[in-house]
């Protein structure tokens, strides 16, 4: 069976940051999977079955809805007819990042997409998904408010761009047995940062993804579908499950 995954980019910018990819490693990135025969597909398709599961398979989402991405990714997509999602925080449209500050991040703060931007880019084909109102660390609050950050973001969503969305992005892919519950009554999709590729049983709100950051050296995503590939994910997902067993978010 060919490998299947879901890729996470969220900033594309020159700061070298755990958020960001440069301009030019997208760019090689997106290059590479236009000559690889990877099949590109929206990321709704990605838990279905097909003629083709040999195939190897991706899909590519962005989270918190960077003004970058519109500026220097989707004009690439779009030049090469490949789907993407864009999580968006709605509560901070037009904004920015600011809930890196506030906890204390090195990350540094960025604009984000405004309605206008967000109206364009899903009207060229780009899907717009939920990625809460405030981007909280969501099992740190109550139903009430969990339910509050989730549909009141997709209402907004909704009401801002005219298509409900389907998907779901937990902010800090932070989520428990209770939020994916409430997740599961709002959205036919929800998908976390767990490290690793996909495979044909996965829980449609607890969907896996792979972080470009990881992909940053030349080659690494190149060797897709490879056992070189499937051990860099495995060794990073363990790395990565400890590392939060001993400093959760």
């Amino acid at each position: 069976m060919g490998t299947r995954a879901i890729l996470t980019y969220h900033s594309i910018d020159e700061s070298g940051s755990v958020l960001s990819v440069s301009p030019s490693r997208f760019q090689q990135h997106v290059e590479w999977i236009r000559h690889s025969g990877i099949a590109v597909r929206p990321l709704d398709a990605m838990l279905s079955s097909g003629p083709r599961d040999d195939q190897h398979a991706l899909a590519i989402t962005f989270d918190d809805g960077y003004l970058n991405v519109a500026e220097r990714a989707a004009p690439l997509l779009r030049d090469h007819g490949f789907p993407a999602t864009v999580f968006v925080v709605s509560g901070r449209a037009g904004g920015d990042n600011g809930w890196e500050r506030a906890r204390g991040s090195r990350i540094p703060v960025l604009p984000l997409l405004d309605w206008d931007a967000l109206g364009r880019l899903a009207e060229s084909g780009v899907q717009i998904g939920a990625h809460s109102r405030t981007h909280p660390h969501l099992p740190r609050l109550p139903d009430s408010a969990v339910q509050d950050e989730l549909a009141g973001c997709a209402d907004e969503i909704e009401r801002r761009v005219g298509t409900r969305p389907t998907a779901v992005a937990y902010p800090y892919g932070a989520t428990d047995n209770r939020v994916a519950d409430i997740a599961r009554r709002l959205f036919l999709m929800g998908v976390t940062t767990r490290f690793r590729t996909l495979s044909t049983d996965e829980d449609p709100v607890l969907v896996p993804r792979l972080d470009a950051w990881y992909f940053r050296a030349p080659g690494s995503l190149e060797q897709w579908g490879s056992t070189a590939f499937q051990l860099r994910v495995l060794v990073r997902d363990s790395v990565r499950r400890v590392r939060r067993l001993v400093r959760p978010d």
